[in-house]
């Protein structure tokens, strides 16, 4: 049933219906609308599953993973005073982390550049995990309604990425986490509202700002213990994303937003093969 649906899709161009694999629309010319079939089955698998769905399966379980591999480190003493202590809660051993692909100074100084890319889906304690998929639940949707699936998962991939390159450059020795993307998904929707302006534009950019100022504030009162560097280098790749990107109500998703979309999942794809090789080898 689901070749099936796959046969047909809408030209981004023209609106009519055409053949998931022709090299142009008979109607309108635009070539390669179905983009050799690939587009159509990147939507359907977002449709079906949902980009929240499927960032949190992957965070979760790679989080219950680390924990598994070193289960005796979750028992260890933690240190920094009470603050420290609870948000540390249930953390992974940091060994284990590096292993699967904990980005900072030392990974890319060491060559590992795929952990720009890795560290967005790792996290370093259940606090940590937990209010960052809290916040994933609450602003992926209106991105990825403003947006499209395509271009948020540009930003949501460009933004974290940008958050660890600042973090290596200002010498961030070890971080993970998705806190960079959920600023990158903030700073896209400060965009959206200036650039839509009226009321409904001027409505989400007052919303968008408030948090973002809010979890600014949050994070410098926490000091050390939060990456606020990762969370200012993500504001701005999202707010450049989605400058560049532009938004659903004035280009409508064609194929090479869409490109760009599975080239972000094929960099993450890659980025993770190079994690599971670095494992498999420390394993065995």
């Amino acid at each position: 049933m689901a070749e099936q649906e796959l046969r047909a899709i809408i030209c981004p161009n023209c609106g009519k219906l055409v053949s998931a694999r022709a090299e142009t629309c008979v109607y309108c010319g635009y070539k390669n609308p179905g983009l050799w079939g690939v587009g159509p089955k990147l939507r359907q698998l977002f449709q079906n599953f949902g980009f929240t769905q499927i960032v949190t399966t992957v965070c979760v379980a790679l989080y219950v993973l680390a924990l598994l591999l070193n289960p005796s480190a979750i028992f260890r003493p933690r240190g920094g005073g009470l603050i420290s202590m609870l948000l540390g809660f249930l953390s992974p051993d940091g060994a284990i982390l590096d292993r699967m692909g904990m980005t900072g100074l030392a990974a890319i100084l060491d060559g590992r550049w795929w952990t720009l890319i890795t560290a967005i889906y790792l996290h370093g304690s259940l606090p940590h995990i937990f209010f960052n998929l809290l916040w994933l639940r609450q602003l992926a949707p209106p991105v990825e309604e403003l947006f499209g699936v395509s271009r948020l998962i540009v930003i949501f991939t460009v933004s974290g990425a940008l958050g660890f390159v600042v973090s290596f450059i200002v010498g961030i020795p070890y971080t993970v986490g998705a806190s960079g993307s959920i600023f990158g998904l903030l700073g896209a929707l400060v965009y959206y509202g200036r650039s839509r302006g009226g009321t409904f534009g001027q409505g989400v950019y007052s919303q968008a700002m408030q948090f973002a100022v809010m979890m600014f504030v949050f994070g410098f009162f926490m000091g050390g213990i939060v990456n606020n560097w990762a969370h200012g280098g993500g504001f701005v790749g999202g707010y450049l994303a989605a400058m560049l990107l532009g938004y659903s109500e004035r280009q409508k998703e064609n194929n090479r937003i869409q490109l760009w979309g599975i080239v972000a999942l094929g960099a993450t794809a890659v980025a993770f093969l190079f994690a599971l090789w670095r494992v498999l080898s420390a394993l065995f």
